[in-house]
């Protein structure tokens, strides 16, 4: 499969990556009913760990205790961020829950810029949010939006804690090591699930599916991706993401967007690219 992703060339990996990523989510949701959402992150994360170490493998005994520091809370939020997305998207769309989340790496991009255009990039993302919030009994859950959002604050936890990883690790053995301690968090929630019961051989291949659409797909192909392509060129693409989880809700699932949502998503969007190309234009 490695052999095979690697003759992709770079601006298609990025686009398949993302369309892998939403296609796993529209997966996962699929598997609510049975499973639930704690049950599915906990089978998605579960086999996506195996998977990446096998194809890792690490060798635990040559980590440092610095990298132990470091790798353990990465890892830690990566599981948070997972679960706490899947349990957003089990009350909302899965293009609002994407849109919610991303909001989350988008400050964290615009925090501390001292330009003036970025505060217009932090403001249209507030839009987009205020035309999804639940302010008149409009049909979005609450808690939904608010697991969304708390899912966007742990991917930027996961964001900086992966750089910092990154820095002392060798990528394929942090995220290794990682998705292993992602799999420790979200266990006890997932065999505490109500549900956990209804895994079956059927629900396993599709878990395993979700593995790879969801994880070591994406992680191949961006892996591939950032060896030939600028960091603000992919930062752009994957942009797109609220959208083509939107377009994923849309055909597989028949999750079907208001007009205000649809601007919502297309403000945090223009927000997106605006702070990466604003962030370009300072560094020149």
């Amino acid at each position: 499969m490695k052999s095979r992703l690697s003759n992709i060339p770079p601006l298609p990996a990025v686009l398949l990556s993302i369309l892998s990523v939403q296609c796993g989510a529209a997966i996962a949701k699929t598997l609510f009913p049975a499973l639930g959402a704690a049950g599915t992150a906990t089978l998605r994360i579960g086999i996506s760990a195996i998977i990446l170490w096998i194809a890792y493998r690490p060798n635990v005994s040559k980590i440092t205790a610095r990298q132990w520091k470091s790798v353990i809370p990465y890892g830690l939020s990566l599981g948070a961020m997972n679960v706490i997305f899947y349990l957003a998207i089990e009350r909302i769309p899965i293009g609002l829950g994407v849109t919610l989340e991303f909001v989350g790496p988008l400050l964290l991009a615009i925090v501390g810029s001292k330009q003036v255009i970025d505060f217009l990039w932090a403001f249209l993302a507030a839009v987009g949010i205020a035309l999804i919030a639940p302010w008149a009994n409009n049909g979005i859950d609450l808690l939904g939006v608010l697991f969304a959002l708390l899912a966007g604050g742990f991917w930027s936890a996961y964001i900086i804690l992966g750089g910092k990883t990154s820095k002392i690790m060798k990528g394929g053995d942090a995220v290794a090591v990682g998705m292993l301690f992602a799999t420790l968090l979200i266990l006890p929630f997932g065999l505490l699930s109500s549900k956990i019961g209804n895994l079956n051989p059927k629900y396993l291949a599709m878990g395993t599916a979700l593995a790879l659409l969801s994880s070591a797909i994406p992680f191949t192909l961006e892996m591939k991706a950032l060896k030939h392509i600028p960091s603000r060129t992919f930062s752009i693409l994957m942009s797109l993401e609220p959208a083509v989880a939107a377009i994923c809700g849309l055909i597989f699932l028949q999750e079907y967007l208001s007009f205000k949502e649809c601007l919502a998503i297309a403000a945090v969007i223009i927000a997106s690219v605006g702070s990466t190309l604003s962030a370009k234009r300072s560094k020149l």
